[in-house]
């Protein structure tokens, strides 16, 4: 039946939702946007001209250890071309993220790269220019300073006598010095391990007897460590661990950023969590600092909560479970929010092997046609700004030259379970250019929709991410990375 009356309160009423529901969506992106200081965000460096990347601090904590995180940058001097450096740091991530994804194929499909004793291969593995985070550890009764990675499973250090070094800060370890220092042999199930470890299987070595394990590990760029596979008594912090197995570097080459050698926290047999899990229980987190040089951050070892300093609660996500991939840690991606905004879902989650978290990836790698929406829906919300020509693999960036703050939107990655990864402040843009005239969104797309995405460290800055091998969990929360 009409109803006039009806129908005149229905023609004032209208107007009025629709105020109120604009209203409510534009105050929810208003919500949704961070404030984003350009004086404090950008690349600093220390002006000391004396870098140091050794000494870093270490504490116990209700059952954990707890170790000081540092950047790699710190054991650098000054840059004295800053674009350069940068430019290199890209395609040297670049480069990592094709050794992953070549890493990731072979597994997939079953292949193993062949390896003789008279050539280095280009097997699996990463660019270890890019390994962003450092701590210190005691081996064999002398500090040592290693880089942190996720993804590789083998520790190892420098050592003498060695054939072909790099060149680092600390001395090189001293086996000699060590009274705990064991080879391990060439027909041991260690010796054997190698291969699901690092690619390449041990070979029996000629210079001793019994012959001792000799390992290989090599890397996607043609840098590489080998040398002899040995067992020392570990230090982290004041929490000793006996013969721990790591690599006796005798031929290494690479970019690894003065540091000795490097920490393997992946999830085989070999890898530090596989060889503390009685100790620490399989369970370790890390809070990543900037790339200032004063700034730290933490990587405690061991499953106590309590010790976190999280400002949010900690939400959890199932590892995604991929025999063929079981040495990555892997997580179901459903969504991604822009400025409080959902991404259509439909082109979530069809990868069915994940995304990857990696410590060692600088920049977040999506599928195409995730970016695309990524990107689409961050421009439209970040308008108004002069636009910049791209900078390496990164081709959303802005010329915010004369701005002192900037509002931008937020980002947030939801995961299986209702976990979410909330990208701080700081891991939102790159900052290519000191003067701001060339600042990029932090995320970059992959070459194939078929790829492995990847949830780099720069998107993972003060945040405590939680790895639980025993209950094959994952976890996020927001924290303002300290070490004190």
């Amino acid at each position: 039946m009409y109803c006039p009356s009806a129908m005149a309160g229905a023609t004032f009423l209208l107007p009025l939702l629709l105020s109120v529901l604009l209203f409510h969506h534009s105050f929810a992106y208003e919500e949704e946007k961070i404030v984003l200081p350009l004086n404090e965000f950008g690349w600093r460096q220390d002006n000391s001209g004396i870098p140091s990347c050794s000494s870093q601090k270490s504490r116990r904590g209700n059952g954990a250890t707890i170790l000081e995180m540092k950047h790699r940058d710190s054991c650098f001097r000054p840059m004295s071309d800053w674009n350069q450096r940068h430019t290199n740091r890209l395609i040297s991530d670049n480069n990592r993220v094709e050794s992953l994804q070549y890493r990731i194929r072979n597994a997939v499909s079953g292949q193993l790269d062949s390896f003789s004793q008279s050539q280095i291969p280009l097997t699996s593995g990463i660019n270890l220019q890019t390994l962003n985070y450092i701590v210190t550890i005691e081996l064999g009764g002398k500090n040592t300073t290693v880089i942190v990675d996720t993804g590789s499973d083998l520790t190892w250090v420098q050592c003498q006598p060695c054939k072909l070094c790099y060149n680092q800060q600390d001395p090189l370890f001293n086996p000699t010095t060590s009274p705990s220092y064991q080879s391990v042999t060439c027909n041991s199930t260690t010796c054997q391990s190698l291969e699901f470890a690092t690619g390449n299987s041990g070979l029996c070595g000629t210079e001793n007897q019994p012959p001792t394990c000799d390992y290989l590990v090599s890397y996607g760029d043609g840098s590489y460590t080998r040398g002899e596979l040995a067992s020392d008594r570990v230090k982290f912090g004041t929490t000793a661990v006996e013969d721990f197995v790591f690599g006796c570097g005798r031929n290494n080459r690479g970019l690894f950023g003065g540091a000795s050698g490097l920490m393997g926290l992946g999830r085989s047999d070999l890898s530090l969590v596989s060889q503390t899990s009685t100790l620490f229980g399989g369970v370790f987190s890390y809070c990543l600092p900037s790339t200032d040089y004063e700034a730290s951050g933490s990587l405690i070892l061991g499953g106590d909560y309590s010790v976190y300093k999280n400002s949010t609660p900690i939400s959890f996500t199932k590892m995604v479970q991929n025999p063929q991939l079981s040495i990555f840690y892997l997580a179901n991606l459903t969504g991604i929010s822009i400025g409080g905004e959902a991404l259509d879902a439909p082109m979530f989650g069809n990868s069915g092997n994940g995304i990857l978290i990696d410590s060692g990836t600088v920049i977040t790698r999506l599928a195409p046609s995730i970016y695309k929406a990524v990107k689409d829906e961050f421009v439209k919300q970040f308008s108004g700004f002069p636009t910049a020509q791209a900078f390496s693999i990164l081709d959303t960036c802005f010329n915010l030259t004369g701005y002192e703050e900037v509002n931008i939107p937020t980002i947030r990655m939801h995961f299986e379970g209702g976990a979410e990864l909330n990208v701080d402040v700081s891991g939102i843009f790159y900052f290519a250019k000191a003067d701001a005239s060339q600042v990029c969104l932090a995320i970059a797309s992959l070459s194939y929709e078929d790829e492995v995405p990847i949830v780099g460290n720069f998107q993972q800055r003060n945040i405590r991410v939680v790895y639980d091998t025993k209950g094959s969990m994952l976890g996020f929360a927001k924290e303002a990375c300290s070490f004190e």
